[in-house]
């Protein structure tokens, strides 16, 4: 009877061994499985540039499609194009009054570029994490301690549309090679230079008693 018993107990431990989820299951570690994903976007315009130089018309024509594009910071500009070195630097003084560069090497778009034509392509990233909010599963019974399917969302979401430039979430800055240690202690400096809140001409501002009320007042 007590062989049977304990035959018993070694089966119920084996296969609840086999019933466990795997520990390199992705939703068992502190890393959250809902992270942005990048999405790049194209846009083109063709213009018209006879003798490798844009028209009035079509500078205006570029200048009106940049402001439909709210163009901006973490876009990228290219002219691409037999034209495109004689027209890129109109292409680029327009850019300019945006605060934006031209890019080389424009990327692959679809159609060929018209003899006689230059094609402009702003290149836009989009952060964003899919399937969010997620809460597709229920967060108790969690025997194998997985993480809640929303776990992440509202941090990782907030961080893609807050994002400056999307990019920077794939991959680092690269360092100048030249260091200004100057500019690197403005804000150490502009910190301890600036006047404290509390203080007024050198005295500590606090709350007057009762008895320093009534004293002024007289």
């Amino acid at each position: 009877m007590m062989r049977t018993k304990l035959l018993a107990v070694l089966l119920a431990s084996t296969l609840a061994g086999c019933a466990t989820t795997p520990a390199a299951s992705p939703d068992r570690g502190v890393a959250s499985v809902n992270v942005p994903v990048l999405n790049r976007s194209n846009y083109t315009i063709d213009l018209a540039a006879l003798g490798g130089v844009l028209s009035p018309g079509d500078v205006s024509r570029l200048d009106a499609w940049f402001q439909s594009l709210d163009l901006g910071y973490g876009d990228s500009i290219y002219v691409d194009g037999l034209s495109a070195p004689a027209a890129a630097s109109q292409v680029a003084e327009l850019a300019g009054r945006y605060g934006m560069m031209v890019l080389p090497a424009a990327p692959v778009t679809a159609g060929l570029v018209p003899s006689g034509n230059v094609r402009v392509v702003v290149s836009r990233n989009r952060a964003e994490v899919a399937g969010c909010p997620n809460w597709s599963v229920p967060s108790q019974p969690n025997f194998a301690n997985r993480s809640m399917s929303n776990f992440g969302c509202g941090v990782n979401s907030n961080l893609a549309m807050q994002v400056a430039n999307p990019e920077d979430l794939v991959h680092g800055r690269e360092g100048s090679a030249s260091v200004d240690a100057i500019a690197g202690a403005k804000a150490i400096a502009m910190y301890r230079g600036w006047p404290l809140t509390g203080v007024i001409d050198g005295q500590t501002r606090r709350p007057l008693t009762t008895v320093e009320q009534s004293t002024k007042g007289n």
